[in-house]
């Protein structure tokens, strides 16, 4: 038993669990209908945040645009769904039927032939993770080949994110501009606004982010995972290794934004729209500051990070509407000043020193030796002599189970 919870330890495993429980069971006989979506779209953050644990804090690269994968991921799943909501008889009322509203009203006559593949549910998934990781790959591919990172990595992000708002804005007839795309109803016949699809929409992107986490544990016990770390604390050493540092870059990026833009499929489908404000730098920011709080190194903090966060938005602009921004920024600043390694940090160096110290107390209690120490029956009888020898009259026995109180 003791070898399995090393293990569970060790690897990781049983903090998912304590995640899958609490997602899978805890939370929907806990939540109504209306709070359970909130969550949903709470943990369709959690996708960047875990995300960002793989590229920011094993890889060592900080980026300020995840937000720009996450809108692709999400304008890619809102085009599909905008497409079945048009059909003739829905539109019949437009000059021009069976294309998008805001189409329409920027005076379009014909769906544009880019978007035409959007018709296609299977070319829509694929599109929502090749998408992102293409334009993830040719920005981080020209950087990193050329060494450029740190802050100016983390500012052409940026840049990145402000260039694509601009351009889904300034493009109001193509993507329906700063509107966004509103009024998406069904998923292949399906209507996406009820109860129970919204339970079921909840279900799967749990599963989805429970996966993705695994995915990413896996990949941090590879030699992938080995050589992230190396590749963060001593750059030069692995590259002097024969390693080529900029392509293990590159896959840390293209796997955050894969992950992204998982995270902003799932998002339209629960919330029902996908607009540029949530393509920006500030929702970028705060996407940092979900994995921040969570704490960088750890996934499953992540996770928590992201909920708790959209928690405090959601419950501090309900209770104290004109205050709730400085609300907010007191947690941001509050949780970094006394936690600087996040919430999994807090429970390292708290919480889990804690639990080894109730173990022990009750290895004591129960009369045997506190744990990693041999009882006495098991010290070696060839020790007795010399312990008498150094120490008369105090025998071996009388030694360690002193050392045990």
């Amino acid at each position: 038993m003791d070898a399995i919870k090393t293990w569970l330890d060790r690897s990781g495993l049983a903090s998912i669990a304590i995640l899958a429980v609490l997602l899978l069971v805890v939370f929907p006989l806990a939540m109504d209908g209306f709070r359970l979506n909130l969550v949903g779209k709470y943990l369709s953050y959690g996708f960047v945040a875990i995300g960002l644990v793989m590229l920011w804090g094993y890889g060592g690269v900080l980026s300020l645009g995840q937000g720009v994968f996450f809108g692709l991921g999400g304008y890619a799943m809102a085009m599909f769904l905008k497409l079945e909501a048009s059909d003739p008889q829905s539109t019949a009322i437009q000059s021009t039927p069976g294309i998008p509203d805001f189409m329409d009203w920027n005076q379009l006559t014909a769906l544009p032939l880019w978007w035409e593949p959007f018709n296609s549910f299977g070319f829509t998934l694929l599109a929502v993770v090749a998408v992102p990781v293409l334009l993830a790959f040719v920005i981080s591919y020209a950087m990193f080949k050329r060494r450029v990172g740190g802050v100016y990595f983390a500012i052409i992000t940026q840049a990145v994110a402000l260039i694509l708002t601009v351009l889904i804005i300034g493009q109001q007839g193509y993507t329906g501009g700063v509107n966004g795309m509103t009024d998406l109803r069904t998923l292949l016949g399906w209507d996406i606004r009820s109860d129970e699809a919204k339970t079921a929409l909840y279900f799967v992107t749990a599963a989805l982010l429970l996966a993705s986490v695994l995915l990413c544990r896996w990949i941090q016990l590879s030699k992938l995972g080995t050589l992230l770390l190396a590749m963060r604390d001593k750059e030069d050493r692995v590259r002097f290794s024969g390693y080529d540092v900029s392509m293990f870059k590159v896959f840390a990026f293209c796997l955050a934004a894969a992950l992204s833009a998982i995270g902003g499929a799932m998002f339209t489908l629960q919330v029902g729209f996908m607009s540029p404000t949530l393509i920006g730098i500030v929702p970028s920011i705060e996407m940092v500051i979900f994995a921040a709080v969570g704490g960088r190194m750890s996934l499953v903090g992540a996770v928590y990070g992201a909920l708790l966060v959209n928690f405090g938005k959601t419950y501090f602009s309900e209770t104290f509407p004109d205050l709730w921004l400085f609300l907010m920024a007191a947690l941001f600043i509050g949780v970094v000043m006394a936690f600087p390694n996040g919430l999994a940090g807090l429970y390292e160096s708290h919480v889990k020193p804690w639990l080894a110290r109730r173990r022990r107390g009750a290895a004591a209690d129960a009369g045997g030796p506190p744990a990693g120490m041999p009882a006495p029956h098991q010290v070696p009888a060839t020790a007795a002599p010399a312990a008498s020898a150094t120490q008369p009259g105090i025998g071996i026995g009388t030694k360690v189970s002193s050392q045990s109180a």
